[in-house]
């Protein structure tokens, strides 16, 4: 004989249906939230626009302003050039390296003639140099990848930095020298970079 429970047994152990409930955000976490915001907001409207002043990029609204170095008739940064190409030998202090690397202050290639200066940068320099009365034997790789106007600029910051006093270089001779001479390799020493001065027009 059947029997008559099993189907009335069989629904009580069915589970109850889902149903879905509004969950509100507690108080608290709202409160905490909306501190959070009005104190952001308090704490930009009350700070200084620009902040301190020493920190951070300097450069004024004129000089972002400025046409990039490289471009035509655009001023380059002879400091900034320096700190990229030569910095890693001649060191920041222009004093260069004992025994390894000359000085650049107080050089006398540096403050002397215009035509050296550009074509040490120009075609590069090897073997024996003697620098403020001590000798060098190494050697200067050419800059010729740099425009006349960006050569000008680091050879006119190199001779008034530090305690150099020369007068600035002109991108135009650089240019010039650059045309004259057809060189690949590095000038061989100083004896070489000396017949410069002797063949000057």
């Amino acid at each position: 004989m059947p029997n008559k429970l099993e189907p009335r047994q069989a629904q009580q152990r069915e589970e109850v249906d889902p149903s879905e409930h509004n969950r509100p955000i507690p108080t608290l976490v709202s409160l905490v939230t909306l501190g959070v915001v009005l104190s952001a907001v308090a704490y930009i409207l009350l700070s200084e626009p620009f902040g301190q002043l020493d920190l951070g990029d300097r450069r004024t609204l004129a000089d972002l302003r400025a046409p990039a170095a490289g471009a035509p008739g655009a001023a380059a940064d002879g400091k900034q050039i320096f700190t990229a190409n030569c910095v890693a030998c001649h060191q920041a202090s222009g004093k260069g390296l004992p025994g390894v690397f000359p000085p650049l202050d107080g050089s006398e290639w540096v403050a002397g003639d215009e035509r050296i200066v550009a074509n040490i940068l120009l075609h590069g320099v090897s073997g024996e140099l003697t620098v403020m009365g001590n000798p060098y034997k190494g050697a200067m790789p050419p800059f010729r990848q740099l425009s006349d106007i960006e050569l000008a600029a680091v050879a006119s910051y190199v001779r008034a930095e530090w305690s150099n006093k020369a007068a600035p270089i002109k991108a135009e001779l650089f240019a010039t020298e650059r045309k004259a001479s057809n060189r690949t390799t590095p000038f061989n020493g100083e004896a070489e970079l000396k017949t410069l001065t002797a063949k000057a027009p």
